[in-house]
């Protein structure tokens, strides 16, 4: 992992899960606490053994075998022998549009998918850039990091919602000699929080997809081919969206829908662009500097 991806990864996690226990505390005072953080850590490892099942059932994919997809079974295996990393089991997504991901919680128990329609629209060279890329994130264990950073800001947002309710029909139970955040507190907790959460969550997402951009160009030492196929994809997306549940969107490589407007602004993904024009800077061996 980059180093300076590093520290602004763990910065960001330490601020959502910060965020998490203030969220706990304004609503329920010390008790709120303590109920938020055990809430997360169940979740967190109920994620910790299941993210990988549930993403690949989210995403309608199946195992692949050698002699189902022999080519791509074997770029898989000889990709990772140049990352140093055991072959990941290999998965196929029965879908027109152009896309993959990566998922599991290590190196020894990690899966990438891949569409059908990512087969048929790049070269060899633009695929396996796609592979390293996905390759590069189980390597950088971004696989784990992002379900963790999902479970906390799935969490904020499920604790927010349901102090909604309570705050409609009758108030958060609370008496005024308890602890806590404060009518303000609430406030903050219910509205702001959710929102606060959302976007370190985004800022996670799009670090962890310019170093997996920067990783997989060097374990395939074909930057270029990798931003080919990132504008094929962006294109593909755009043209064939994705029928994929929001909660696995930010597992691909490129977005599978598009959206417009606001909605534009909360991608998981950095700006297609941007990624390119990194990827040339690297190419061309000017100093990058991933953030």
């Amino acid at each position: 992992m980059n180093s300076h991806n590093g520290v602004k990864t763990v910065f960001l996690l330490t601020a959502l899960t910060g965020l998490m226990l203030f969220v706990g505390y304004a609503l329920g005072g010390s008790t709120g606490v303590v109920i938020a953080f055990i809430f997360a850590l169940a979740t967190n490892f109920f994620s910790y053994w299941n993210s990988d099942k549930v993403a690949l059932a989210m995403s309608g994919a199946r195992e692949a075998s050698p002699a189902d997809a022999p080519e791509l079974h074997r770029m898989v295996e000889e990709l990772a022998m140049y990352a140093r990393i055991p072959k990941p089991r290999v998965y196929i997504i029965d879908s027109p549009s152009p896309n993959a991901f990566a998922t599991g919680r290590d190196p020894q128990h990690a899966a990438v998918a891949a569409t059908t329609g990512i087969m048929q629209i790049l070269s060899r060279e633009e695929l396996a850039g796609v592979m390293a890329h996905e390759l590069a994130h189980i390597k950088n264990r971004d696989t784990l990091i992002q379900t963790v950073v999902a479970t906390i800001a799935g969490t904020i947002m499920f604790v927010a919602q349901m102090a909604q309710f309570a705050l409609i029909f009758g108030g958060l139970g609370r008496s005024d000699d308890d602890d806590g955040g404060g009518a303000l507190g609430g406030i903050v907790a219910i509205f702001i929080a959710p929102i606060a959460a959302t976007l370190i969550q985004l800022a996670i997402s799009r670090s962890r997809e310019y170093a997996a951009d920067a990783g997989g160009a060097q374990i395939c030492g074909q930057p270029m081919a990798l931003a080919s196929a990132l504008q094929k994809l962006e294109a593909g997306a755009t043209r064939r969206p994705m029928h994929v549940n929001p909660a696995a969107a930010h597992l691909f490589i490129v977005q599978p829908f598009r959206g417009a407007g606001l909605a534009g602004l909360f991608s998981t993904h950095p700006p297609i662009p941007e990624r390119v024009a990194r990827l040339q800077r690297m190419a061309y061996g000017t100093q990058l500097a991933y953030s």
